[in-house]
């Protein structure tokens, strides 16, 4: 059951393994050159550490898709807490709670999972590759401050790639969720190879 249960959590939680980005020529319509007000809009962002969102996932997978209903993603600084509910996920509620370094993973029959390597818990379950810790970076619609990225940016002037891992993160829509902060992140897209994951956000909300 704990390996068609780790996909799910993929939101956009794809990704895995390589620092080298390489992309030439850009793709049309993109920049690199990052609009004047990105310093201080992606510090707003970063800033941004106490929240619940809601919303749906996709993923699709060579061994197994499905979809997923995120209930409630609440973030506390590095803590979140995370539950999942499909029948994806073998029937029933799935809860994920952690922090940079650690997972714990409770599944719906109330077994429980714990990990000082997320990364790996996940890998052996399901054989994929996932780096946790920097989903609550881009879910904000910024890349993880702990491995290289490469940002670019639309005609609009907003972010609409990051690579990073070897993974493309995609920025389908954004919307002004919260009040006092930038527009977050409304749509997903992380692919790489013929993985994706894709994440829908129905509802942002600070928490204090």
């Amino acid at each position: 059951m704990l390996k068609h249960l780790i996909p799910a959590l993929l939101l956009f939680t794809v990704l895995g393994g390589c620092t080298r980005i390489q992309l030439e020529p850009l793709p049309e319509g993109m920049t690199e050159q990052p609009p004047a007000d990105w310093a201080t809009r992606s510090h707003s962002l970063s800033q941004f550490d106490h929240w619940q969102l809601s919303g749906k996932l996709a993923v699709r997978q060579p061994s197994d898709s499905g979809s997923a209903v995120i209930n409630r993603w609440k973030q506390q600084g590095e803590h979140y807490d995370l539950a999942l509910s499909s029948s994806f996920l073998g029937m029933g509620s799935t809860s994920l709670r952690g922090t940079p370094g650690f997972l714990e993973l409770q599944l719906p029959n109330g077994d429980l999972y714990r990990s000082s390597q997320p990364e790996s818990l996940v890998l052996a379950a399901t054989g994929w590759q996932l780096p946790i810790d920097n989903l609550t970076w881009w879910v904000r619609g910024l890349p993880s401050p702990a491995e290289h990225s490469r940002l670019l940016f639309d005609h609009q002037q907003q972010l609409a790639i990051i690579y990073q891992n070897g993974w493309e993160i995609r920025f389908d829509r954004w919307q002004p969720f919260v009040d006092d902060l930038p527009p977050l992140p409304a749509r997903i897209t992380a692919l790489k190879n013929d993985k994706r994951v894709r994440v829908v956000i129905t509802d942002w909300q600070r928490k204090d």
